[in-house]
């Protein structure tokens, strides 16, 4: 696929969505066989919305979730965020729209060992001229008081919230989230949850989480089902549950 130079390629019209997904395909070539991880995909999304992409193992979830945070182009089709098309971009012009636009929380937290909590939060700051305070970003998930330890002193619960608070610390637009509470016990993923919930509700984000748990989805605005690398489904809920109202 030729790439596009590192301009923002607006889109004219007046178009709200935050996200547009117009005919993306992307394939994979391993050896003589071609897999459509997606398949002609399709959507978009307002802003300020709590979203969750459901659908089993391989079923194009991850990858859809890594075109939109620009961790790879798709084969054919369209990604718009916030009006500009970014399907074309080189690593250079991804680089630069994940610095301003994408915050990502993973399963396992990648969190760097011989940095502080603070230090692996402060981080951003390098990358973004926008970036919150880190000693906030701690406080607003419950760990200022663990600043100075080191991540390997945390429970799996804290490392998931550091790199939460690192991932809000950057203060992007859009917060991208591949199973985030698949590693945590029950409790500790509903206090994550909930501060998903509050991005979206009163800090006017939009939130994407990637789960198989089907709890989740009934807390959200938007729920994508995922399946063989094609919209199964999308299903726009007027009165989602809280955290508290699902039964765990």
């Amino acid at each position: 696929m030729e790439k596009m130079e590192n301009k923002d390629i607006e889109v004219k019209g007046n178009d709200e969505a935050i996200v547009k997904f117009e005919g993306v395909t992307k394939t994979y070539q391993v050896g003589d066989h071609e897999t459509k991880a997606l398949d002609e995909v399709s959507f978009e999304l307002k802003p300020s919305k709590f979203v969750v992409i459901l659908g089993p193992s391989g079923a194009g979830k991850s990858t859809l979730l890594n075109m939109l945070g620009g961790l790879d182009n798709p084969t054919s089709g369209k990604i718009i965020v916030d009006g500009v098309d970014i399907s074309g971009y080189d690593d250079n012009g991804l680089a630069d729209y994940r610095a301003a636009k994408v915050g990502f929380v993973f399963q396992f937290y990648n969190l760097i060992p011989t940095l502080t909590v603070y230090e692996n939060v402060a981080l951003v700051k390098e990358i973004s001229k926008k970036a919150l305070d880190p000693m906030d970003m701690l406080e607003a998930v419950g760990l200022k008081d663990h600043a100075k330890k080191f991540p390997s002193k945390l429970s799996g619960g804290e490392q998931q919230r550091v790199s939460i608070a690192r991932a809000i610390c950057k203060n992007p637009e859009i917060l991208l989230a591949d199973e985030p509470t698949g590693a945590l016990d029950s409790k500790t993923g509903q206090v994550v949850l909930k501060l998903f919930l509050d991005l979206a509700r009163k800090h006017n984000k939009t939130i994407i989480i990637v789960t198989h748990n089907q709890n989740i989805a009934k807390m959200a605005d938007v729920v994508i089902r995922v399946k063989s690398g094609k919209i199964h489904s999308i299903e726009e809920q007027q009165n989602p549950l809280t955290v508290d109202e699902v039964e765990w």
